[in-house]
């Protein structure tokens, strides 16, 4: 009887510690404090890295680890369970939402912004109106240089060149204005969105296709004006374009969805609540972080806006 119930102490001991093996270590961050990684889309990383820098100047105990990276790697980690709070061009849709509950994840998503896709030119390229059909043309390939574009302009081939093959932009290009396949033998991708607005700058026959934050002048408090190394296109959706029916992509025109190219910005995140990262996510989506996105250039979800006409 007592080899017995030695042999039974050992066994329940055993268990025991396999449990706790099992549970591994609490977690002690809270929605302030602690560490934790988020994974965003480079198209938004100027945006996010002042909201995280603010976020932690508020919260010296919290630190907030921001990696870039493109669309499709953010949303795989995501639901490999590499990284529990993304910020991305688009909402889970209801399969992918399945999905991660059925990896017993509870995903959660906030609408953050409205972003516009800013078509840049070199400082030195006068052709700065476009329609939506002539963009459409040249992703095609039907119009191949700057002179079908605008006779009288440089026969010099364009050179579509986009932030990364995996990216938002890509994607909300090839889904909402080429309706397909981008046929053009003169479009490629660089690495990021920095890469592009060098290579355009520095390439007369350049246009880059990129996300506005990357182009907004952090020194304009109106937000009515673009960083000076490289030319802003302004879009128009009719079939001519004038500087009377052409928008480039400022807040108020994002806003009243006149600047045909826009897009939202949403976090989603698949961590329970109380912890750090639906702490930042909160954050971003409350009164302060939407300040943040709106002295930025971008429109926020969920603080109004007031439009004021000048008349001279």
């Amino acid at each position: 009887m007592k080899n017995v119930l030695t042999l039974l102490t050992i066994f329940l001991g055993i268990i025991s510690l396999s449990c706790n093996q099992k549970r591994g270590p609490e977690r002690t961050d809270t929605t302030t404090t602690g560490v934790t990684t988020v994974l965003c889309d480079d198209c938004f990383s100027p945006i996010m890295r002042e909201e995280a820098n603010v976020f932690q100047s508020i919260n010296p105990d919290a630190t907030i680890h921001l990696k870039f990276t493109n669309e499709v790697d953010a949303l795989n980690l995501l639901f490999k369970d590499s990284v529990r709070l993304i910020v991305a061009a688009r909402d889970l849709t209801p399969n992918e939402v399945q999905a991660l509950k059925d990896k017993k994840l509870m995903p959660r998503s906030t609408k953050i912004a409205v972003d516009g896709i800013a078509l840049i030119i070199n400082r030195k390229n006068l052709d700065s109106l476009i329609t939506v059909t002539e963009f459409q043309n040249i992703l095609s390939g039907k119009i191949r240089t700057w002179n079908d574009l605008r006779p009288g302009s440089s026969q010099a081939i364009i050179d579509v060149v986009f932030d990364n093959a995996n990216s938002s932009t890509v994607r909300y290009v090839q889904d909402s204005i080429s309706k397909g396949k981008i046929r053009s033998k003169n479009v490629f991708a660089k690495e990021n969105n920095q890469a592009v607005l060098d290579y355009v700058s520095q390439t007369p026959n350049a246009l880059g296709i990129i996300g506005v934050n990357w182009v907004s002048n952090p020194d304009d408090s109106t937000k009515n004006s673009f960083i000076d190394n490289i030319r802003v296109m302004s879009v128009s959706p009719y079939d001519i374009a004038d500087e009377d029916n052409s928008y480039a992509p400022f807040p108020a025109y994002l806003m009243l969805e006149q600047y045909p190219f826009f897009r939202s910005i949403y976090m989603i995140i698949t961590d329970a609540p109380g912890y750090l990262p639906s702490g930042f996510m909160n954050f971003v989506g409350g009164d302060r972080g939407q300040r943040i996105i709106l002295k930025a250039g971008l429109v926020p979800s969920t603080r109004p806006m007031r439009l004021v006409n000048i008349h001279e």
